[in-house]
């Protein structure tokens, strides 16, 4: 083989060209079964036949950017990484900004299996010009190639810089087409630059004008697990602005961040916690939310049922969310967990109760449900979560007259008597620090020249 090497680099130095052209399709027909360490010295010689006249292409171009094709879309990691240096990338966005034809065809495919492949490869080429080059195209081509040159988009769309300069040039839109059409990976990719790029309100106002919040919904609906998860979590970051938090949520993705919180990752189920709790600022979220929560706490899954009452617990912190959990039917089922359940899923219920707690008709729902003998039995569990959880409950519920006497069994036990000694110190300290608040705000004002 290295004798038929050295003939093929003699051909090349010094043949004619028809003998050129068929050393070449020779070479074209032995690809498969040519070794690795001569194929990457044939990349070389292969660009160096396209170099110069790839603007006019003849059939010895078009062979040689065949032969490129074959080796660059090889799905041989450790070729792909000796291939991509930044001179022969700088080389291969010089030759396919000048081509045409066949040859420009076989060159974006030797681009697309470059980048979509070698994450290294990526910066080198936007920094030849490789974005330009691009997205010039796809603003020309709707045939086949656009296929490969959103593909060719979404892996470079993982840098950095070429995000900004997608900013800068008014060309997000193309990253939104790329997140719809394309293999998954590919998509997968496009959601998950497209979730980068919403970490900044003036990104993520352009993406919602441009229709990403569909995009992604569609990726989050249709997608395999993993893109369900990059997709789920790109919405989410888009969500975290409150004018957005109804667009995201009027795509219809509640039911799809349920289906993500039922597992089977624990990465997924972290996304849908985050983006429930997001979602469910606006109160009609937070009911079809409450709806789909106390359905999984019904059902089989320990640790969606964890993460269920993990959501439950944090929105009970929020004001709209109290009457929308009592009336979601949520209150027996976490009592019935609380008595029953794992103890992860014990003491995440049991967090949950000791918010709904602070509300009078909330108390009178868990004390309908028989929250107060099982909260009594906690408050000499093992776990220092839930004895505290429990005891902070059964205050609230002492300082209500409608419940006080159901509690004197609780009142000489050593983990109510700690709790209710710390909470007098936290609100003697909330009411001291008021009341210091305000003296400052005074004392500022009247000091302030700016108001003399």
């Amino acid at each position: 083989m290295g004798r038929s090497f050295h003939s093929y680099e003699e051909i090349i130095s010094n043949g004619s060209e028809s003998l050129k052209l068929r050393a070449t399709v020779k070479l074209a027909g032995l690809l498969n079964c040519v070794p690795k360490h001569f194929l990457l010295l044939t990349v070389p010689i292969l660009i160096g036949l396209l170099e110069g006249t790839s603007s006019d292409p003849g059939p010895l171009q078009e062979v040689a950017a065949y032969c490129l094709k074959c080796i660059t879309c090889n799905e041989d990691p450790e070729l792909l990484t000796l291939i991509c240096g930044p001179r022969t990338l700088a080389s291969l966005v010089k030759i396919l900004k000048q081509s045409d034809g066949r040859c420009q065809r076989f060159l974006i495919k030797s681009l697309w299996g470059v980048v979509t492949s070698v994450k290294d490869s990526r910066l080198h080429t936007f920094s030849s010009g490789g974005l330009e080059v691009v997205v010039d195209m796809l603003t020309s081509y709707t045939d086949s190639r656009r296929r490969y040159l959103l593909e060719t988009l979404s892996a470079l769309a993982l840098v950095r810089e070429v995000r900004r300069a997608l900013v800068c040039r008014g060309e997000l839109t193309l990253l939104i087409e790329a997140a719809k059409c394309g293999s998954m990976v590919s998509r997968e990719r496009a959601a998950q630059a497209l979730g980068l790029l919403g970490v900044t309100k003036r990104a993520r106002r352009t993406l919602v004008a441009l229709g990403a919040i569909p995009a992604l919904a569609d990726l989050l609906r249709d997608g395999d697990f993993s893109t369900k998860v990059v997709a789920g979590n790109a919405l989410g970051v888009i969500s975290s602005h409150v004018d957005y938090i109804r667009p995201v949520a009027q795509a219809g993705v509640i039911p799809l961040y349920a289906e993500l919180l039922r597992g089977p990752e624990p990465l997924g189920m972290e996304v849908a916690e985050d983006v429930f709790c997001v979602l469910a600022v606006a109160e009609g979220n937070a009911v079809e939310i409450s709806e789909h929560l106390v359905r999984i706490l019904q059902e089989d899954n320990a640790e969606a049922k964890a993460a269920a009452a993990d959501v439950l617990w944090d929105l009970s912190g929020y004001q709209h969310s109290i009457s929308v959990i009592g009336n979601s039917g949520a209150i027996p089922v976490l009592v019935d967990l609380l008595r029953d359940g794992s103890s992860d899923i014990r003491e995440k219920v049991s967090g949950a109760i000791a918010q709904l707690s602070y509300h009078e008709a909330d108390r009178t729902a868990l004390a309908d449900a028989g929250a107060i003998l099982c909260l009594i039995d906690l408050l000499q569990d093992d776990s220092e979560e839930l004895r505290d959880n429990a005891a902070e409950t059964l205050i609230n519920f002492s300082e209500d007259p409608s419940h006080h006497e159901r509690l004197s069994e609780a009142f000489a036990m050593p983990a109510f008597q700690s709790m209710q000694d710390r909470m007098v110190h936290i609100r003697a300290a909330d009411q001291h620090m008021v009341r210091s608040l305000r003296h400052m705000s005074i004392e500022q004002l009247t000091r302030d020249p700016v108001f003399d």
